[in-house]
C-alpha cells in the first residue's frame, strides 16, 4: 500500500514538474514574442499570472518531493520493523520449543 503510494506520488511529482517547465516555456515565449507595449492588459495579467503558476507548481513539485523522501523513509522503518519483529517472534517460537522439549524430558 505504501509503496503503491509512493510510486504514485512520484508519477505526480514528475507531471507537476513537467507543467511547471512547460508553462515556463509559454510565459517566455509570450514575454519574448510581444512587444512591452503590447503586453497590457489582459495579455500582462495572463504573462503575470503565468510567472506566478510556475512559481506555484514548482513549490507544489518541491513540496511532493519531500513528502516522497518522508514515504520512503517510513517504508524502510517499517520495513525493519517488521523484520525485527520477525525475528523476535521466531526468536520466541524457537525458545518456546525449547522449554516444551525440556519439559518432556
Amino acid at each position: 500500500m505504501l509503496d503503491r503510494t509512493l510510486h504514485t506520488t512520484k508519477a505526480v511529482a514528475v507531471e507537476v514538474r513537467r507543467a511547471a517547465e512547460d508553462l515556463a516555456v509559454v510565459a517566455t515565449v509570450l514575454e519574448q514574442e510581444l512587444p512591452e507595449e503590447v503586453q497590457v492588459g489582459d495579455v500582462a495579467l495572463a504573462i503575470a499570472h503565468a510567472d506566478e503558476l510556475e512559481k506555484k507548481l514548482e513549490a507544489s513539485a518541491a513540496k511532493l518531493v519531500e513528502a516522497n523522501e518522508a514515504l520512503a523513509h517510513e517504508i524502510e522503518k517499517r520495513v525493519e520493523v517488521t523484520k525485527q519483529r520477525d525475528e523476535s517472534e521466531a526468536r520466541v517460537a524457537e525458545l518456546t520449543k525449547e522449554v516444551d522439549d525440556s519439559r518432556a524430558s
